[in-house]
């Protein structure tokens, strides 16, 4: 294959540029490149529309006059271009005349050099052109050395991180809540955590010889409390003591459990333990229990505050007497809710919920012999599922589940925003590109436009910096209006008048009394859509 090329050459008083024919599948000449050429060796006496039909016929060989002939042989040509990247470095050469001296590879060094091309030279290249020369061609003369980007630390849990465990539901619809097996038991010796430490990769170099960072990458390191070893390197976490382990906010603890062997009331008073507790008995009323691990409680919860970094189970249940409070920071299950306000970061299990403020960053569930949910407000980040929601007295109840509306606003706001200052950086981004390539050109410009370049790249960049923030947040919000639309409220047996529904920002109020229903959100409206 070879490209479309030109030649110049004196035909008695004229100089002519002798256009050769492109051969099996060669590119074809640009206009521009051939005008550009003849400019830069002083030939401008020629007609247009001549040079461009005779570019154009790729048949055969044309010789077109540009000029009259200065009896000086031009020399052998090359041109370098440089990525913007200063990875890439590419040269096209350019035939001399009849007489005129060719490039040698010290010539060709000697160009890169003036470049300050230094790095990742192909010589190879360079004696395959000067082997066998090519012209309007480009040859890859030098290349630089991508980075090799590192990988984020990362630590290995050899033990249940994930407490979205469901307990065991008997065949009659009941659940069994002394078969939880949620709490991860660990054994003096056991190995709880190891750390793969950071790889910081290798850097690059552009054609410059600059050197190019691989991306920044993040350390950890193993956060740990009391009861746990760590080795010499540091990587690696055991437990000194049979207990149980929770990882919280990313920090590994191990502890014994502190038992009750009876009720809380004030022959033991309240009770706040770095670790999980068992209550054997009951939690009075004017009590309070707070763990950084697990709260299982045997009995019932009374009008008391019972908070848990982990989860709560109450295996009889909650009767706050409008005054009990109970908070989470995983799962709540209970036998009952009545009368209390509990709060779930992740899923609130319970055979019947009445007359309680209850809110679940994932799911409530409602299930078992009684599977009721009557009274009160109950909301949920994901779903609820209930099997009776009111009652035939009408009972005021409300369900609400999906992003909140303040946030879908914020998400709206956010889109403008996004896109105006978008559009305003690929402005910028235009007018830089412009002034870039008439430097590319080799042409210089006045010191005012100079400064005003320099000052539209430092706008660009802070623009840019600015606007990435803004796309993070509505990368996250947008995240949760994707769940807020898979959000629903089943109702596995009836609905009563008297329940309002909730989704994000819509609202229903049941009319009629409904069977075996599930509402989602649907072209802007809650529909029942059946299961």
């Amino acid at each position: 294959m070879r490209n479309q090329f030109f030649q110049l050459e004196s035909k008695g008083a004229n100089a002519c540029l002798h256009i050769y024919p492109p051969v099996d599948g060669g590119i074809m000449l640009n206009i521009g490149e051939v005008t550009e050429y003849l400019a830069s060796q002083k030939y401008e006496q020629y007609d247009l529309k001549e040079l461009n039909a005779a570019i154009a016929n790729t048949a055969q060989e044309t010789v077109v006059t540009v000029g009259t002939w200065d009896g000086i042989p031009c020399r052998e040509t090359m041109n370098i271009t440089i990525s913007l990247d200063k990875m890439r470095v590419l040269c096209r050469f350019y035939p001399p005349s009849l007489g005129g001296a060719k490039l040698s590879a010290k010539d060709i060094l000697s160009e890169l050099a003036y470049r300050k091309v230094i790095f990742g030279i192909d010589e190879k290249a360079i004696a395959d052109f000067l082997e066998n020369r090519r012209y309007c061609t480009d040859y890859l003369f030098a290349s630089g050395l991508s980075p090799v980007h590192g990988k984020d630390a990362k630590i290995e849990y050899f033990f249940n991180i994930n407490k979205n465990l469901q307990p065991k539901r008997n065949e009659d619809g009941s659940v069994d809540y002394k078969e939880l097996n949620t709490i991860s038991h660990v054994k003096a010796g056991d190995l709880l955590a190891r750390l793969i430490k950071e790889d910081l990769g290798t850097p690059g170099r552009n054609v410059y010889g600059e050197e190019i960072k691989p991306r920044t990458v993040r350390p950890l390191r193993l956060e740990y409390g009391n009861n746990i070893s760590c080795n010499e390197e540091r990587t690696e976490i055991y437990s000194d003591v049979t207990g149980h382990v929770n990882c919280i906010n990313g920090k590994v603890f191990v502890s014994n459990v502190f038992q009750v062997p009876a009720d809380v009331d004030n022959s033991v008073g309240n009770i706040e333990y770095n670790g999980s507790v068992e209550i054997k008995g009951n939690v009075k009323a004017g009590f309070s229990v707070k763990a950084t691990g697990d709260i299982i409680i045997d009995g019932v919860v009374e009008n008391a505050y019972v908070e848990a970094a982990s989860q709560i189970i109450v295996k009889r249940g909650i009767h706050g007497m409008h005054k009990g409070v109970l908070r989470a920071g995983t799962n709540v299950l209970a036998k009952y809710i009545e009368n209390a306000k509990v709060y779930a970061g992740g899923y609130i299990e319970a055979e019947a919920i009445l007359n309680s403020e209850v809110s679940a960053t994932g799911e409530v569930r409602v299930h078992g012999r009684k599977g009721l949910i009557n009274g009160g407000t109950i909301r949920a980040g994901k779903s609820i599922e209930t099997e009776y929601a009111g009652t035939d007295m009408g009972t005021f109840t409300t369900l609400e589940v999906g992003i909140e509306p303040g946030r879908k606003q914020r998400y709206l706001d956010l889109s403008k925003e996004v896109a105006k200052r978008g559009k305003e950086l690929e402005d910028l981004k235009v007018i830089i590109n412009n002034y870039a390539a008439i430097l590319k050109k080799g042409e210089n410009l006045p010191k005012d436009k100079l400064l005003y370049v320099q000052n539209l790249a430092v706008e660009y960049k802070r623009k840019k910096e600015e606007l990435e923030p803004m796309r993070d947040e509505m990368r996250a919000i947008h995240m949760e209006m994707m769940e807020s639309d898979r959000s629903y409220i089943a109702i596995t047996r009836t609905i009563y008048p008297g329940v309002s529904l909730s989704i994000s920002d819509l609202s229903l109020s049941i009319k009629d009394k409904m069977n075996y229903c599930k509402f989602k959100k649907q072209n802007g409206e809650i529909r029942s859509v059946g299961f």
